[in-house]
């Protein structure tokens, strides 16, 4: 115990030497940033499917099950795989008819796909009647190369840091010397425009075609930056 509490004294004052010795030396602290566009290659789509009754016939209803076996084949065909089809939330609502004041409950699930092949995305309703689709939003966009590209931007943004370092040393009369200490801020994405929406439909207002033309498939590019703190020692 006590060989513990003297490495954690010992700890504590290097760790205390040190940041007074970077206190005492001159230095310059600037922000270095890098941005890239890209236009986004994945899109998570939400689409939500609710059973109905044909024609209003109530001993016709169309189940969740068999509009879920229609959705999946439609995504499927497209080359969306199985772990990229996955159940988000579950409801339902009762109904009740006019005629017998029965009720019923009609069930309602959400429904998230990850789309890589974009060229396809107007197929993916194919097959599914549109009677049973309440709803689809395209919920996110994302970038497959997304994570060697921050790589690329951060060692951008500590170039620039040091390039506006430079500059306000030169300003001064003096020079930089090495790095005493980097940061980097989260990292950030920027939509240029409002996330694209895909239509919305509700039972029966719609035919199959009509609801594949209202698919928003203009995607817009998105905007990742990388942004880093950095002081350096003045020489």
């Amino acid at each position: 115990m006590k060989k513990l509490l003297l490495g954690l004294m010992l700890f504590a004052s290097v760790h205390s030497l040190q940041a007074q010795q970077m206190m005492n030396k001159d230095m310059v602290t600037t922000i270095g940033r890098a941005e890239e566009e890209v236009t986004p290659d994945i899109i998570y789509i939400n689409v939500t499917l609710k059973e109905f009754y044909q024609d209003g016939n109530t001993k016709k209803k169309v189940t969740i099950e068999n509009l879920e076996k229609q959705l999946f084949q439609s995504a499927t065909n497209i080359g969306v795989e199985k772990k990229d089809f996955t159940i988000q939330n579950i409801y339902s609502t009762n109904y009740t008819t006019k005629k017998k004041k029965e009720t019923d409950i009609l069930l309602s699930r959400q429904y998230r796909i990850k789309v890589t092949q974009l060229n396809k995305l107007n197929d993916l309703f194919d097959g599914v009647d549109a009677a049973g689709i309440q709803s689809t939003v395209i919920s996110e966009l994302d970038y497959s190369k997304k994570k060697e590209l921050e790589k690329t931007l951060k060692v951008k943004a500590v170039k620039d840091a040091m390039d506006n370092a430079k500059i306000l040393a030169e300003a001064a009369g003096q020079k930089i010397g090495k790095a005493i200490l980097l940061s980097e801020s989260p990292q950030m994405i920027y939509f240029n425009s409002p996330r694209v929406m895909a239509a919305s439909f509700k039972s029966g207002a719609m035919e199959a075609d009509e609801a594949a033309e209202n698919l928003d498939l203009h995607i817009k590019p998105i905007k990742i930056t990388s942004e880093v703190n950095a002081s350096f020692e003045i020489l």
